[in-house]
């Protein structure tokens, strides 16, 4: 078996997102032959040299799971694009391209966190552009860990009033760009995050018939993909179990 999640946005803000995540971890994961996780794990990542006393917990929960076999892989969003190797380290994950191909029961399946094939939003595609330049991710690394710390707020207070504004078809995936991406790369199962609008859609590619299996955010409820001997399935389950809240 292999679970795939993506958009946690984990913060402390989410103590019941966090309590049912590591819940997770400790059941249904390590059940797991490996748990890809694709991107906007993290609500903020402001570099591996600011991680807070809460972004240590994580990695030494993702640790405890991978020292029990289970293989972790992890992959930016545009939340947490700054997450590096000594986070990875700490939490015994390999850190995935955006994007990848992986196989999947026997088939060639393409990972996403999914940003990039929002391009009719023009103006997130350009910004995306330039924070994930090398120049520019030497740049903000350098920067003091207090001013990344305002340019992050900044950020995100801006996406949110922006994309409170925008037309949902605009802040959604552009069907062109999805067909030209899986031709590109050959494959008839696209697998994403980003969109929170958790849904499978069936399309053509190279006049193949193919799917596009959008992962669900953990909000009001998580979301994970199974993949085992029953095909590709994506189910919702309570937030807060019950047996993982303390008295």
């Amino acid at each position: 078996m292999i679970l795939l999640i993506s958009d946690l946005h984990l913060e402390e803000k989410r103590p019941d997102i966090t309590r049912a995540f590591l819940h997770f971890l400790k059941t249904r994961a390590r059940q797991a032959e490996a748990l890809y996780i694709l991107g906007d794990f993290f609500e903020v990542w402001i570099g591996d040299d600011g991680m807070s006393p809460f972004q240590r917990e994580i990695a030494q929960a993702l640790r405890e799971l991978s020292d029990t076999g289970t293989h972790l892989y992890l992959m930016h969003g545009n939340r947490d694009f700054l997450i590096g190797k000594r986070f990875c380290r700490e939490a015994g994950c390999i850190l995935l391209k955006d994007p990848s191909v992986v196989r999947l029961n026997g088939e060639s399946v393409l990972l996403m966190h999914g940003d990039s094939l929002c391009t009719r939003d023009t103006s997130y595609i350009k910004l995306r552009r330039w924070l994930r330049n090398p120049l520019s991710l030497l740049i903000l690394r350098s920067l003091p860990l207090n001013i990344r710390r305002k340019l992050a707020r900044k950020l995100r207070n801006e996406s949110r009033a922006q994309t409170r504004m925008k037309a949902s078809d605009i802040i959604d995936v552009t069907p062109s760009e999805v067909i030209r991406v899986m031709a590109k790369h050959n494959v008839r199962i696209l697998i994403h995050g980003h969109t929170h609008r958790p849904a499978v859609h069936h399309l053509e590619v190279d006049n193949q018939p193919a799917r596009r299996i959008v992962l669900g955010d953990w909000d009001r409820q998580g979301w994970a993909l199974q993949v085992d001997d029953q095909g590709l399935n994506q189910a919702p389950f309570e937030l807060a179990p019950i047996e993982a809240i303390e008295p």
